[in-house]
């Protein structure tokens, strides 16, 4: 079914209560926030898909579930070179909503999906950058980047085999230079 929702005020449970799908693809640039960590110039779409479920509770009662996938490149700045990098991002996420805040609260914990609040004004479009701006990597770097220098120990004289430097190692270098 194509997008014939508002992305930005969905209400979850008539979605999840009709096992509703809708998919789409959205440009970049309208995600400002993911808009921000890109370089250059942004041409790409995000393709995203949503599904709603019911899935019986522990409880008994049926649960409200959403399951959202979404994908995009994006250029990031290679952390090495500084030069633009594509970089994918994939996302293939599940939540499972409660009613409210301090429930998502409680049971956050022992919950392996994520908990987000019921609400008939949902925004979609919201959800689907946040999870793609957790997608971004912390480092990104080209793949020729990456291998061209690997440290080893040799690089480092503080550094012992296991790659933490040795204390003593370091206070000896320390020594040197103030002579």
């Amino acid at each position: 079914m194509k997008n014939e929702f508002n992305l930005h005020h969905l209400d979850v449970k008539a979605f999840a209560k009709g096992q509703m799908h809708i998919e789409g693809e959205i440009p970049v640039v309208q995600l400002a926030r993911l808009r921000e960590d890109c370089v250059g110039e942004v041409t790409g779409q995000v393709s995203w898909a949503a599904q709603g479920m019911l899935v019986p509770g522990q409880d008994g009662q049926d649960a409200i579930w959403l399951h959202l996938e979404a994908s995009a490149q994006v250029p990031l700045t290679c952390q090495r070179c500084l030069n633009p990098v594509p970089t994918e991002l994939e996302i293939a996420q599940d939540f499972r909503f409660v009613a409210d805040e301090a429930t998502a609260l409680a049971e956050d914990d022992e919950s392996q999906e994520d908990l987000l609040v019921l609400s008939q004004d949902f925004d979609l479009l919201e959800l689907i950058e946040d999870e793609l701006l957790m997608a971004l990597p912390l480092v990104p770097m080209h793949e020729a980047c990456m291998s061209e220098h690997v440290p080893t120990s040799e690089d480092d004289p503080a550094a012992d085999s296991g790659g933490k430097p040795n204390p003593f190692a370091v206070l000896a270098t320390l020594k040197t230079r103030k002579q």
